[in-house]
């Protein structure tokens, strides 16, 4: 079953801008990995300052992956820049397979 991870990123006035560049950067490491299917960068835009990292992964294992991956390139390129959110958390879904249901 697809899973969804969704990070909130609390990042402080005027750093947006270097927020996305750093995310465009980085945007095809993740296409590497086995079961990734995409990812977007959500923008605040109206009653709301933070920024939301959604990714979609096959399964909770290739997710898993993708952490390890990650955790183990960050030394491959040198350190990565200083975290420019100040607060972050991740919130996880899975995706309702409606038309499995529907054919119950």
């Amino acid at each position: 079953m697809s899973v969804v991870k969704i990070n909130v990123l609390t990042v402080p006035e005027g750093q947006g801008a270097e927020l996305e560049r750093r995310f465009a950067a980085r945007r095809n490491e993740v296409s590497t990995v086995t079961g990734f299917v995409g990812f977007q960068l959500l923008r605040p835009v109206e009653g709301e300052d933070r920024y939301y990292v959604v990714t979609q992964f096959d399964t909770e294992e290739n997710y898993q992956e993708w952490l390890a991956h990650r955790h183990n390139a960050q030394g491959e390129s040198g350190p990565r820049p200083t975290p420019i959110s100040t607060m972050a958390t991740t919130m996880a879904f899975e995706i309702v397979d409606l038309e499995a249901l529907a054919s119950e």
